[in-house]
């Protein structure tokens, strides 16, 4: 018999995105362009794998983190509450300098404004 403790799930809702106030409007591609720079790394692959994200919805930024909009999808996303109130250690977040994100794969894992393609017979 396994002992697991399993973690109390959390009834998420949109009003929990940090909205963020942009002073330019090209300030949106550049807070796009710097999440990509920073996430959970794998250093044997040089990969990078997106945490968060810029969402721009009825007129009002936020930074959301993949699992969010995930939600926000209607999909399960398996949000906790330690998710919820934890920060990840920063030994586990890697920030990129511009200068170094073409030695890395950047990775994604929610795509914004992308739909899945279906098969047709």
């Amino acid at each position: 018999m396994t002992n697991q403790t399993i973690e109390p799930q959390v009834t998420w809702s949109p009003d929990m995105m940090v909205e963020v106030i942009l002073n330019e409007p090209d300030d949106f591609l550049k807070v796009r362009e710097t999440l990509t720079r920073i996430g959970v790394a794998s250093r044997k692959e040089k990969k990078l794998y997106q945490s968060c994200h810029i969402l721009h919805k009825q007129g009002k930024y936020y930074i959301t983190h993949f699992k969010e909009l995930f939600a926000l999808d209607g999909k399960h996303a398996n949000l906790t509450e330690s998710f919820i109130s934890d920060i990840a250690p920063l030994n586990q977040i890697k920030v990129l300098s511009y200068k170094d994100k073409n030695d890395w794969i950047l990775e994604t894992k929610y795509s914004i404004g992308t739909k899945k393609k279906v098969k047709e017979d």
